[in-house]
């Protein structure tokens, strides 16, 4: 039997024995708990949260790449209330379309950061408490892959899996969802965006220069573990990663994307707002959980990315704003004429 095929075997069995917690295992879940609801408050709470955790232990990339992402999702939601989109979007439609990258966000932070939590205690511990995993719900897939990890310290592969995860954890309740699917996933200006590659994940430097991927067929599962695999080996780049650091210290995130592009030369002005000026707390509603994990996982999910080299945003990114801007007052004057 291989080693995850054993490994799996055994979390199997333990997942259908009656979880005992000691005293100290009682008192850890009661703090994990309590740390995961404030850090998932909102984007920019996550965001802070998922580059404190990095900063204490490198070893898990996932840490890293999850608190840039996040960045990029706080500025895909002050884009909604920015200079541009209120011009052809409905108030309702921005709003909408703000709680589906808000749920998005929390579902993974609820799922991811108790996980980063129990890896930090097994450190301090120096022994595994990865069973403790179950407690919130965590799919038997990653519980596995920490275990493999504890065991093994293949960092590659972890982050992989936690990339594989967290895709799987948003794809049901968000994804497929019949709510999301119809009032914007099949939304004409969501397609749009999507065909013409306008929507992506930068990751910026004090240098003014952008790296990212352009996003494209958002909905489907497979892509966007791609997706997080290609972020994953650009992020740690050896020719990238330190810019990408040094960003990251230094900039406070606010959720406005002139965190960013003040160090571009060309902008000087910000058009998004901050996103705690914007957006209130949202109150999640705890969700009946499931296990993705069928027990059957793709070979090509673990496959060594390939991104071709081409990842520098910095041109295409301005000439992007300009096509869509030049766009959205064409639709403006198209609906003012229809009035």
């Amino acid at each position: 039997m291989n080693e995850i095929k054993k490994q799996e075997y055994m979390v199997n069995e333990r997942r259908n024995r009656v979880i005992q917690l000691t005293k100290e295992e009682k008192e850890l879940y009661d703090e994990i708990k309590s740390k995961t609801a404030k850090g998932n408050l909102d984007n920019i709470s996550r965001t802070k949260a998922y580059a404190s955790f990095y900063r204490l232990h490198n070893e898990i990339r996932w840490s890293f790449l999850a608190s840039m992402v996040s960045r990029n999702a706080g500025w895909n939601m002050t884009d909604l209330e920015g200079e541009w989109l209120p011009k052809i979007l409905s108030k309702k439609e921005r709003t909408t379309m703000f709680y589906t990258y808000e749920h998005a966000n929390w579902l993974i932070f609820s799922d991811a950061y108790p996980q980063l939590l129990v890896y930090e205690y097994s450190k301090q511990r120096g022994k595994p408490f990865f069973h403790m995993l179950r407690m919130f719900s965590v799919s038997r897939f990653i519980e596995i892959e920490w275990e493999y990890y504890w065991r093994h310290r293949d960092g590659n592969r972890l982050v992989t899996a936690q990339i594989i995860n967290e895709q799987h954890i948003i794809q049901k309740p968000v994804i497929d969802h019949p709510f999301y699917r119809k009032r914007v996933f099949q939304r004409f200006f969501y397609n749009l965006q999507d065909f013409l590659h306008f929507s992506s994940v930068i990751f910026p430097t004090l240098e003014g220069r952008l790296f990212g991927f352009s996003v494209h067929h958002f909905t489907k599962l497979d892509e966007r573990i791609e997706l997080g695999k290609k972020l994953a080996s650009l992020l740690f780049h050896d020719r990238y990663h330190d810019f990408f650091i040094r960003f990251s210290n230094k900039v406070e995130h606010t959720g406005s994307r002139f965190d960013y592009e003040r160090y571009v030369a060309e902008r000087r002005f910000r058009n998004t707002p901050f996103l705690r000026t914007t957006y209130p707390i949202i109150q999640h509603k705890s969700e009946k959980t499931f296990d993705w994990y069928t027990g059957k996982r793709k070979e090509k999910w673990f496959e060594e990315v390939k991104h071709g080299g081409k990842f520098e945003l910095t041109k295409w990114y301005f000439k992007k704003q300009k096509q869509v801007q030049a766009g959205i007052l064409i639709e403006e004057l198209i609906l003012k004429n229809k009035g």
